[in-house]
Formats: structure tokens, sequence, C-alpha cells
């Protein structure tokens, strides 16, 4: 199964070991719940899929690659203590209390949240020495004599042996305590994260005309060359960051990422190319109804420029849409942070100075609980934006009201002058959202009158593409959903009558044959 699939599976498998009975006891005792076994290339995004389903399913998550513990710290320290048998007293060696599960209690008590996933990677590459433990661990849910708490999930993870000389098999007697689920790479499960974590535009257009790039591990006489889902992500993150420093994007930079020269080589000069056709076809000129005028130029261009120039157009429209779910989640925030103000603004008749006091506290107290939720990893890093960019607004208005020269407003005034602050903000965010629905429609026209008009729609293969890519996408789907856009119901709907249309032609020339 791909990665998407595989984390649905255990997210379904975390939600049913956790669920209790009238009686507050686990549906599935603790004994019965079989820890989980992803076997996977590596590089596919096992980690960050443990990361989503704990931040999904607001529980915490305790993460170690197995490989880098000695059987001393998986197991504890041996230390000497006295019992009494029989009336006479021995010497007994006890552990100490192990690493990772003294790690698993430790995230308990900095969330307060006593449910949560243990995932070990590289499981099946321990030395000697630890392999006997880790059996043991699977098997019973112990390290040594200490036993992972209740309402913590086991889920482990490991390479196929073809991806590591280190790998050694389980025994059946192993197997049969474990639920093993098999990954493979897929790029267009990858491709729907890519989209929601914001990867660059150019590495996703690039793909999408070699997919064969996308994962490839290769041995040959000059050594292993390999290209992983995890190398593409770091490179999107680096280029970017190249970008708004305005350093070069080039070979010397892919090849440090993607470790097969060829591939980097080629995806180097793609990136050049992209970037030109950037330049050349004026994007954002695009988005505001401003089109090339020689459209002739690009309807006979070839196809892998055509995909590029629809990699562009979807790269910044994706852009909108996740700043568009961004601002409304700090919105949503600050509403309920405004309610709350204007509760105790009321009932205490709070003066200049308490406001700017009360948005000065609130956000200090937002500060800590951020910096908590970090240390504790509770938060993704979409959440920390949404908190982030909260925090400053509630720092914007309290120098605002600090700089109000007026000291005799009072609670009535204040209040007005808050709500007026809000609403000035809403209205700039409902102006983009406007803005941002124009720049798609745009596009929708701009593909149209380019490439096909709406009667040849089944023969605009560009289209086709771009309502696919727009509708299997998280953000843009939350867009339209929330704020509806009439041309993507209108290009949508051709696109299903055309598909039928097709089936129903297909199957009358079956008939006919």
């Amino acid at each position: 199964m791909n990665i998407d699939q595989a984390k649905e599976e255990i997210k379904n498998a975390v939600r049913a070991y956790l669920e209790k009975d009238d009686a507050g006891q686990y549906e599935i005792p603790t004994e019965k719940q079989r820890p989980i076994l992803l076997i996977g290339p590596p590089g596919i995004g096992k980690t960050a899929v443990m990361e989503q389903i704990a931040h999904e399913l607001s529980v915490n998550l305790v993460s170690y690659t197995i490989t880098h513990h000695t059987r001393q710290s998986a197991i504890g320290l041996p230390m000497i203590s006295e019992k009494e048998f029989g009336g006479k007293k021995y010497s007994v060696t006890e552990y100490t209390m192990s690493e990772i599960i003294g790690a698993v209690y430790e995230q308990i008590e900095k969330t307060g949240i006593k449910e949560g996933i243990l995932f070990l990677d590289e499981i099946n590459c321990v030395s000697e020495t630890l392999a006997p433990t880790m059996l043991q661990f699977l098997q019973y849910k112990t390290f040594g004599s200490h036993k992972l708490p209740d309402g913590f999930v086991i889920v482990t993870a490991g390479n196929p042996p073809q991806y590591n000389k280190s790998v050694r098999d389980f025994d059946i007697v192993t197997l049969d305590r474990v639920r093993q689920i098999n990954i493979e790479e897929d790029f267009e499960a990858w491709k729907n994260y890519a989209y929601k974590a914001g990867v660059h535009g150019s590495i996703i257009a690039y793909l999408e005309i070699k997919k064969d790039n996308f994962y490839s591990i290769k041995t040959d006489a000059d050594g292993r060359k390999f290209v992983t889902a995890r190398g593409w992500e770091d490179l999107s993150r680096v280029i970017k960051v190249h970008e708004k420093l305005g350093i070069a994007v080039d070979e010397n930079l892919t090849v440090q990422y993607l470790q097969n020269v060829d591939i980097a080589r080629d995806f180097a000069t793609y990136y050049e190319l992209y970037r030109r056709y950037n330049e050349l076809y004026k994007i954002p000129d695009i988005l505001e109804g401003r089109f090339p005028e020689d459209k002739k130029a690009l309807r006979d261009g070839s196809f892998d420029e055509k995909l590029s120039i629809i990699g562009l157009l979807t790269d910044k429209l994706m852009e909108e849409f996740r700043k568009y779910a961004q601002d409304q989640a700090v919105q949503k925030k600050l509403f309920e942070l405004i309610k709350e103000f204007i509760t105790v603004a009321t009932a205490n008749g709070e003066s200049r100075d308490a406001s700017a006091n009360w948005f000065e506290e609130k956000a200090s107290m937002l500060e800590k609980e951020l910096a908590d939720s970090l240390d504790a990893g509770l938060l993704s890093r979409e959440d920390e934006r949404v908190q982030r960019f909260t925090i400053a607004a509630l720092y914007e208005y309290e120098a605002r009201v600090s700089a109000d020269a007026d000291l005799t407003k009072n609670a009535s005034q204040i209040t007005e002058d808050i709500k007026s602050w809000f609403n000035d903000r809403e209205n700039a965010r409902q102006e983009r959202n406007k803005q941002t629905g124009e720049h798609l429609t745009n596009s929708f026209k701009f593909i149209e009158e380019t490439f096909g008009d709406k009667e040849s729609l089944s023969g605009s293969q560009e289209m086709v593409i771009f309502i696919t890519e727009l509708s299997k996408a998280y953000y843009s789907l939350k867009f339209v959903r929330e704020t509806g856009n009439e041309a993507y119901y209108e290009y949508n709907k051709l696109l299903l009558l055309n598909d039928r249309k097709k089936e129903l032609k297909d199957l009358a020339e079956s008939l006919i044959l």
C-alpha cells in the first residue's frame, strides 16, 4: 500500500486501541494490542506520518531510532538490591528504568496526556546484543522489568533487506504478535502531502513530468545512488530560502540532497527553465487576468512546457489557499480572545492602561503555551504558525492601545475600538479571499483561451490536469468548499460530463464490436 493508505491503517489502529468501554477499560486489552510494524523504503515519510497521526488524534508521540541505542540504554543499567526470601536476605540484580520508557513517562508529565504512540524506527536493524530485548519488547511491551504505560501504542518501522545490509529477519513467533504493513513509494500519494506541506512548485512540476525520478535507489560501479521523498522535501525548503535570499539554485546545491548526479543535474536544469517560464509568461499577470498575447506559441509548445505553466499557476494558487486557511485560523483565535476581553472589560470597566496590560499578558501567556507545546511536540508546523501570528496580532493591538494619547476612554469606547480593529482585519482578509477567488477564475479562463474552449474540454488535457490537481489538494478544496467558485464548479461539472460521455461512447463501441 502507499503511505496515505498506511497512515489511515495506523490511525484506525490507534483509535481502536485507545477506545474504552463503559467501565473505562480498553476495548482491546493492552496485552492484546499488537504492535504495528511498518516495512518500507528509507526516506518515504514514515516518521512524518507518525507526527501527523499524533497531531490529528491529539496524543503524545515519543520517537526513537533504535539503532542509536545500546542494550544498557534500552533495558537500563544493572544495580544490586537486597530482597528477603524465607527469612533470609539475598543480593538481587535489578535494572534502572530504560531510557525509552523513561522518555514516555517524561512526555506524559510534560503534556498531561496519558495516551500516545511510541515510535521505534529501524527496528529490524538492531545489534545482536539488543535483538533479544527488542523481541521481548514487541511480545510483552516491556524493556527489562519496566512496562510501557497503558495507553501507549507501539508502532515500529524498518527497511526491507535490499536497502540495508544490517536488516535481520524476525522469526514467526515475533511476526505472529505484530501487525505488519508493507509500504511502497507512490508519487501520487506523496504529491497530496506535498501540496499541503507547501513543497516547491518546481519539484512537483518536475516529478509530474519525470515520475521515475521521485524515488530511486541504484547501485553501480561508482557506488550507491539514491533519491528519496525526504530528499525532495528537504531540497524544497532550502530552495525557498535561497530564493528569499537571492542565492542561486544549481547543481552544486541539488546534488547535496539528490544523491544521484544524473537526477540532480536534470532537476537543476529544469529548475532554471521553470524560473524562466515564470518570468517569460508573467504568472502574476495571468492571475490578474492579463494574459500573454502570443497564446499560439504556448499552445504549440512541448507538453513539458505546458505542464510547467500549469505547475506555476497551481503553485501560486496553493500559496494563496494556504494563506487563506492560516488567516482564517488566526482570526478565529482572535475572535475568541476578543470575546473574552470584552466580557472582562465590561465587568471591570477597564482603562486604557489596564486594556494594554491585558493584551500583553495574554500574548505572554500564549507564548509560554507555544513554547511548552513545542517542547512536548504537540504542534504541527501549521499550528505553530497560526499561534505565532495570533501572538503577533495581540502585541500589535497592545502597541496600538499604548500609543493612544486619549487616557479618558471608558470600557465602552475601548470595546468599540477593538471591535473596529478586528473588523478592519476581517475586511482585509475578505478582500484577500475575493482576490484569490478572482485569481482562480482567471486561471481557468487562461487555460480555456490558451488550450481549448469548453466544447473541446474533453480534448484539453491541460484543463483536465489543472482541475485534477485542484480537486486532490487539501487547501484548494477547503477554499472552494468554504468560499465557492463558479468557474471551478462549472469546469468540474463539464469534466464529469465529458468523462460520462466517453464512458457511454466506449460502451457503445464495445457493443457494436
